[in-house]
């Protein structure tokens, strides 16, 4: 294993260590702003990647991308059963966070290693900080949902992208002095890459012409049921008599969804995983997304591209409201396809979310840093209560 940002340095109360635990392609695009805002402040710090994308496509590429630094350890627990999964979790990160001794271990949304580093902390008195906390679905059948409330419940600081996250939270009587909103680091990594973001290359490596639409499907709700597989595949289908739909397919259900018909041919093209810069130059130059992601449909409100979330409800609600995210069953996705391709390139409906500016990553960094030195850390005096620009 080993540190970065001051290598060979060994951790103690004069020189804190932060580890950052990443499970899953989007916690890589939330944590790259934040360990550079760190790394400019001279943070010791060290990523712990737990490998629930374990092969190269699905992780190696993202930190490329985002010039993430070397994991200072690799868990690979690979996929398995929610039980499983997290029980190889809790055993590998109770190891790392003993040996490294961290000040502070902070997690990203809601994947299982986020619950599994949460509750491996809380046992051993180790300070957490939660980015993306407050995000709610009010769908306990979502095993998102159930990772959110008991890690919120848990971090010592609490990062909310959103200001209906702060409703959250106070609802559920978290202690305000506990929470900060910083903005979306997400979308630093999209401000980051915007230059980069080129359609052209991508389209034409994959054959495709200028007007194309992207699917991304995963979600257990609609990939583990045969029955409902077998219903939004149909649907994706009719939508590619539309207009050629590329699927860049993640694992998890691949089996499933290719018994249900979503197969290579015709106006379908199902590839293997994208990296974060292939894929949103993808996405950047698509005329439609159908997708049951949580950071596409952010993704998509910051490009301006017209989104379908193919689910009952969205923990992302800011993205249907200051967005171009709509929710559908798979029943209405051909004719809600056919509306957003009838009206052309989408314009996200006024400003852009509040503090969705590049500078949540820096955001974090300051309130984290304060803390490392003990400093005041109310949000009156870090300046996240209210969603101003700096």
């Amino acid at each position: 294993m080993r540190d970065f940002a001051r290598p060979g340095a060994a951790p103690g109360p004069e020189n804190p260590l932060v580890l950052h635990v990443l499970g899953a392609r989007p916690n890589f695009v939330k944590a790259a702003p934040v360990v550079r805002a760190l790394a400019e402040q001279g943070v010791r710090q060290g990523i712990v990647h737990t490998g629930q994308h374990y092969d190269a496509l699905m992780s190696d590429v993202f930190f490329a991308d985002l010039g993430l630094p070397e994991p200072i350890a690799n868990l690979g627990v690979g996929s398995g059963s929610h039980a499983r999964q997290t029980a190889a979790l809790l055993t590998g990160l109770e190891d790392v966070v003993l040996a490294q001794r961290p000040a502070l271990v902070v997690v990203y949304g809601d994947v299982n290693s986020t619950l599994a580093a949460i509750l491996v902390c809380a046992k051993l008195h180790v300070p957490t900080a939660h980015v993306e906390a407050g995000l709610r679905s009010f769908d306990r059948e979502m095993p998102e949902e159930v990772n959110r409330i008991v890690t919120d419940a848990l971090s010592d600081i609490l990062f909310a992208t959103s200001p209906d996250a702060l409703s959250h939270l106070a609802a559920e009587g978290v202690d305000p002095a506990r929470v900060h909103l910083v903005g979306n680091p997400m979308i630093d990594s999209l401000f980051s890459a915007l230059d980069r973001l080129d359609p052209a290359p991508v389209r034409d490596r994959l054959g495709l012409g200028e007007r194309y639409g992207v699917a991304t499907l995963h979600r257990p709700a609609n990939v583990d049921d045969p029955a409902s597989a077998k219903e939004l595949v149909d649907a994706v289908r009719q939508v590619s008599e539309r207009l050629p739909i590329v699927v860049p397919l993640h694992p998890r259900g691949r089996t499933r969804l290719a018994e249900a018909g979503l197969v290579d041919g015709g106006n379908l093209s199902i590839v293997d995983p994208l990296g974060y810069v292939d894929f949103l130059s993808l996405v950047r130059g698509a005329a439609l997304v159908v997708t049951d992601s949580g950071g596409v449909q952010e993704e998509t409100t910051m490009l301006g591209v017209p989104c379908l979330t193919v689910r009952p409800n969205t923990e992302r609600p800011i993205t249907v409201s200051h967005g171009t995210n709509r929710l559908v069953t798979p029943a209405q996705l051909l004719a809600a396809a056919d509306r957003a391709l009838a009206d052309g390139a989408a314009t996200p409906s006024g400003e852009l979310p509040p503090l969705w500016d590049g500078k949540a990553g820096p955001r974090i960094a300051r309130v984290i840093e304060t803390w490392l030195r003990g400093g005041n850390l109310s949000p009156a005096a870090q300046g996240t209560v209210n969603p101003r620009p700096e």
